[in-house]
């Protein structure tokens, strides 16, 4: 039987002086890395969350400022610059104020097949023909708004009727006709516009409450002026984070009186981030 000579094997470990120096390499690495990664990123952290922070504030504003772009003329009203009510529409345009002297028959007729529906200056009124054409149809509850010379008109229903019917028509007569509650609209509304206000929203109102910004909707229709904000319960949060807010309203900026103005400022924060955005939006206010 042959021997093998011994052969020591190989030592596999690690010596207590290489522990040691691999120890001290990889903290010098960790603290090189720690001075070169730790800034670059929290500069990236900081940047990214104020980004998104300004795309908050710039959303809501966006937002804010879409429904009074779109606000019955002479609508905005502000109890407080924590605060602003409007009344936003779904769609607009003109009526038609007199008969179709071309094409009624007999000249004079009520309202129907063969005769044209104008909006009248001297009683209530039921039907009336929309000269200018709607994106989408209103529902049945929607709300007919005829001029609005003073903010309260809209929101007491001096010259607001609730949509009853939308009914086909001949093209010489116009591009729509509704239906509506019987209603005697103010003289004075010689312009012929409309406005079509959502029966599901009616009255809005932004209110900066609580670090937040909330929109209130469907709460109906307040006569009268609001003498302060609102409570926001029940409300739809718009934005959080919310430090400072502010609202301005010029109903008569320049020598036009045909169009107010509304300012608005929001500061948001968080995370020891902050952002501030302002914009306005001329408010077109005639009826």
């Amino acid at each position: 039987m042959n021997s093998q000579p011994h052969r020591p094997r190989p030592d596999l470990g690690f010596t207590l002086v290489e522990m040691v120096i691999t120890i001290v390499i990889l903290s010098v690495v960790a603290v090189a890395l720690s001075l070169f990664l730790k800034p670059a990123l929290e500069t990236y952290f900081t940047s990214s969350s104020r980004a998104a922070l300004a795309d908050d504030a710039d959303t809501a504003l966006r937002r804010l400022l879409r429904d009074v772009r779109s606000a019955v003329p002479n609508s905005i009203r502000i109890p407080s610059n924590q605060c602003v009510e409007m009344v936003p529409t779904t769609a607009g345009g003109r009526v038609r104020m007199g008969p179709d002297t071309v094409n009624d028959f007999p000249p004079g007729c009520s309202p129907g097949t063969a005769c044209s529906a104008p909006l009248s200056p001297t009683q209530a009124t039921t039907a009336i023909d929309l000269l200018t054409p709607l994106s989408s149809t209103p529902a049945i509850g929607d709300f007919l708004v005829i001029g609005n010379q003073n903010a309260n008109d809209v929101y007491g229903g001096v010259n607001r009727a609730a949509i009853t019917g939308v009914l086909p028509i001949s093209p010489s007569q116009g591009k729509h006709r509704l239906t509506i509650a019987s209603t005697q609209f103010p003289p004075g509304f010689d312009s012929g516009r409309f406005s079509i206000v959502s029966n599901a929203e009616k009255a809005v109102f932004y209110v900066c409450s609580g670090g937040s910004l909330w929109r209130l909707s469907n709460y109906g229709f307040n006569a009268g002026y609001p003498a302060s904000c609102p409570s926001t319960a029940g409300g739809r949060k718009v934005a959080s984070g919310l430090t400072s807010c502010s609202f301005v309203y010029d109903p008569n900026p320049g020598a036009s009186p045909q169009f107010g103005y509304l300012w608005v400022q929001l500061e948001l924060s968080r995370n020891g981030e902050s952002a501030t955005i302002a914009g306005g939006a001329h408010v077109v206010n005639a009826p």
